[in-house]
């Protein structure tokens, strides 16, 4: 009976020992992976403190156009508020009878052309300046007549 109490003995160390062996290994991983892991928390954590700070950047940079934007759309709903004012002042306005004045119509004669005779200025048999003649050539050179319609 003795021996096989030591056969168990025997077979409880070397149970003993795999599970120690088994644990050993497990323990060995679980050190890589937490290594790993460690090194993936410090790189995630460097990540994080970069996008914060470019966060910061992008809304201080966004926050002067805003407060333009802001003052600028102030203004146009001020402007807008005087437009409402001048066109309602503008409907308050007596409409005129009489529409716009009617375009008047110039029509152009030419003087009829005087009979041919001696030229301007010529002497008549007698010698003295025909005055006919000069007027005829002085009504020619006066240029057209213009006469409303």
């Amino acid at each position: 009976m003795e021996a096989l109490a030591n056969i168990l003995s025997i077979a409880g160390a070397l149970g003993a020992a795999f599970y120690c062996f088994t644990l050993s290994g497990r323990l060995r991983r679980f050190n890589r992976t937490e290594d790993g892991m460690r090194g993936a928390v410090a790189a995630l954590s460097a990540q994080v403190d970069g996008m914060t700070r470019a966060l910061r950047t992008a809304r201080e940079a966004a926050a002067d156009p805003a407060l333009r934007l802001d003052a600028l759309i102030r203004r146009a709903e001020e402007a807008a508020g005087r437009l409402e004012l001048m066109l309602a002042a503008l409907n308050d306005l007596p409409a005129e009878e009489a529409g716009p004045p009617a375009a008047r119509r110039v029509l152009r004669r030419r003087r009829p052309a005087p009979p041919a005779g001696p030229a301007p200025g010529a002497a008549t048999h007698d010698g003295a300046p025909d005055d006919a003649a000069a007027e005829a050539a002085a009504s020619r050179t006066a240029g057209p007549e213009v006469v409303a319609a």
